[in-house]
């Protein structure tokens, strides 16, 4: 049927090209009140017929690595727009963004005031007395706004001992969040940069293996469900091993990472 459907549509191009030469006037109009250029849309295949690209990532909700148990569009590959999954700590070194809320979350997780929250659900607060030592880190998430500031820092909540203040000191889980919303790429997703860092005597370098720690410390908890106030979440997980080079290649401190990004979607229960 497609061969037969081929070889009308070439005769009556045929056909339309020597009617064309023959009198191009009168070629402009056909017996089925079609124009030039709505008959050939007619012969030629129907746009929807023709796969459209689809630049969003693919996302699943299993905590098996590698498996896909649907397509989900809630944040975007930074890459594809020049952006890349290390922040910029230096000229020279990143430190891993290994830990993606997508943007098909709960709405409220996706807010800033939200998101605090769901921070504290997981076992982190805010900077001791709310103020910030040390370096502010870019990234660029690839969604036009090019490379921006880090928009929450979050330490380990140490319960009842003087809280993050406590972390500041002893060192312990942190991180770094940004959110993809420019003109770009606006999922709205959270691109977080989970770690395990020293105690101040160590200038809050990170621990060996401190990528990897801080990634799996902030996804146990997503996963095994938490609440704040009244508030309770759960997420869903996927893993995402084509997002960063493994190893330690322009990682700050040179310390090797496992190249695994988690890509979690936070459901309100």
């Amino acid at each position: 049927m497609k061969a037969h459907i081929a070889i009308f549509r070439a005769l009556v191009l045929c056909w339309l090209f020597s009617a064309t030469v023959a009198s191009p006037i009168d070629a402009l109009r056909f017996d089925l009140g079609l124009t030039v250029p709505s008959f050939l849309n007619f012969l030629l295949p129907d746009p929807l017929d023709v796969p459209i690209p689809n630049h969003r990532v693919s996302a699943a909700s299993s905590a098996t690595p590698d498996e896909s148990a649907g397509e989900m569009v809630g944040w975007f590959d930074p890459r594809a727009n020049g952006g890349r999954l290390l922040d910029y700590t230096t000229k020279k070194y990143g430190e891993p963004l290994n830990v993606i809320i997508s943007g098909s979350s709960d709405p409220y997780v996706l807010t800033d005031e939200g998101f605090h929250d769901y921070a504290k659900s997981l076992g982190y607060s805010e900077e001791c007395l709310g103020m910030h030592s040390g370096h502010l880190h870019d990234a660029n998430l690839g969604d036009g706004n090019g490379r921006t500031t880090e928009l929450f820092l979050a330490r380990q909540y140490y319960f009842p001992i003087w809280g993050t203040c406590w972390e500041s000191l002893a060192g312990g889980q942190h991180f770094r969040a940004w959110k993809q919303n420019g003109t770009m790429a606006n999922s709205g997703a959270w691109f977080i940069g989970a770690s395990k860092e020293h105690d101040s005597s160590r200038n809050h370098a990170i621990v060996p293996d401190g990528y990897n720690l801080g990634r799996d410390w902030f996804v146990d908890r997503a996963i095994e469900g938490r609440r704040w106030k009244s508030m309770w979440w759960k997420a869903d997980l996927a893993w995402r091993n084509d997002l960063l080079e493994e190893g330690r290649k322009g990682v700050n401190h040179g310390i090797a990472q496992d190249g695994r990004v988690a890509i979690l979607t936070v459901h309100r229960l």
